[in-house]
Formats: structure tokens, sequence, C-alpha cells
């Protein structure tokens, strides 16, 4: 759900983009809230008016983009997690708060520019750590920031970590029938030393509560 090749809309189609590398694009933004509170995106997930994601007609589900005000230069980064707005003239559709962020909640809608930002999304980087399975160095040294039980929960930290510019964000399933746990990671580092310098400036940001993951050990810090 969310990324078909193709999909139709009030008799229009519309192609979802292969990758949103390289996307920027200026035009009307508006936003949607109370109305679609708590009803499901085009990816199954719930919508939450007070989380930072927004509807895109084009770009790959998840992405994630950095809208910019033209207007009053504010900013705000965004996980786009659902489709429209269906309105020829509006490029994105925003959640409320990111609509408050930017000022434009007051008058419904603002000239904006949206610019795709290249993160590994958590697919990918499952991908990847599997291609590189034999590199285990590698592919297999993370910092955990979270374990969750409800996937909502770790998307919203995942949010936040690409707010504050945080590279290679990944949601990791692990678990059982019974308990299925929602990791959220960062990496993969190249080795434990460049690990620790990231949990560093990690901690500089606030975010103290850090688990070293490797394939030969592990360690966490409070």
């Amino acid at each position: 759900a969310g990324n078909p090749p193709e999909y139709e809309v009030l008799g229009k189609k519309y192609k979802v983009l292969a990758e949103s590398k390289g996307y920027q694009q200026r035009g009307i933004a508006s936003w949607y809230g109370t109305k679609f509170h708590g009803r499901n995106t085009s990816n199954g997930e719930v919508y939450n008016m007070y989380a930072m994601t927004a509807a895109h007609k084009t770009l790959p589900i998840p992405s994630y983009v950095r809208v910019t005000n033209l207007s009053n230069s504010r900013s705000v980064v965004v996980r786009i997690n659902d489709r429209g707005p269906f309105h020829a003239n509006r490029i994105i559709d925003l959640s409320y708060t990111a609509a408050v962020k930017l000022g434009i909640q007051k008058t419904g809608t603002g000239r904006v520019e949206v610019t795709a930002l290249e993160f590994v999304s958590p697919e990918l980087a499952g991908q990847k750590t599997s291609q590189n399975a034999q590199t285990q160095d590698k592919a297999s040294c993370y910092l955990q920031m979270g374990a969750f039980s409800r996937l909502a929960n770790a998307r919203q930290l995942q949010d936040r970590l690409v707010s504050l510019q945080i590279n290679g964000t990944r949601v990791l399933t692990t678990g059982s029938q019974q308990l299925t746990l929602y990791k959220v990671q960062i990496g993969p580092f190249d080795s434990e030393q460049q690990a620790h310098e990231a949990r560093k400036k990690l901690m500089l940001l606030g975010l103290t509560d850090v688990t070293f993951i490797s394939h030969q050990a592990s360690w966490k810090t409070q």
C-alpha cells in the first residue's frame, strides 16, 4: 500500500517516482487535521495530526523532505506517509503540527519549497545489511535508540532523529507473534570507534539512552 507504480484518483492517474533523490519543487502547501485524525494513511499507518508527516502525490513512501515556507524562511522535516493533496495547484499536504511550525495553519495554505532528503529508509537499510552480511564488521555495528511494542512509537522517535539531521535511521522488527519489538537504530558504522564518536554527538543533542549493537559486543549508556 502506498507505493504502487501508478494509481488513479478522481479519474486522474499518478505515477509514483522510483526514488526521491534529487526531487525539488516549489508550489502551494496545504494541511489536513481533525477530519482525518485517527484514519489510516496510504501506507496503513494511523494519521496523527500532531506528528511530523505529510501527504504527497508521487514521492515514494516513506520519503523524508524538507519543506521551507518561502514567505518567512521557516523549514521543517517531514516524513511522507500518505497520498495527496488531490488539488491541481497544491504539491504537499502537511500535518497540523508541521503547518503550525511553518506558520501556515491560519491561512490554510502557503507557498513552499519541497526538497527530498537522502536518508536511508528502514527498508533499504535492511536490504543493505543483508547484502553486506559477509562484511560483519561494517554491516552489524549500530546504535540502538529505543525499542517499542508499538510501531507508531518507533516511527515517532525515528521522525525526531530525522528532524535532528541524523542520517541512517532504521526500524528493525524483531520478536514473535506474542511479542513484537520495533527497534530504532542508527548505522551501520564502520567501527566501534566511529559509533562511540556518534554517541558523543547524540548526547550533546540530549539523546543519552543509547545501546551499542554489534556481532561482537554491546554496551549501553543512560
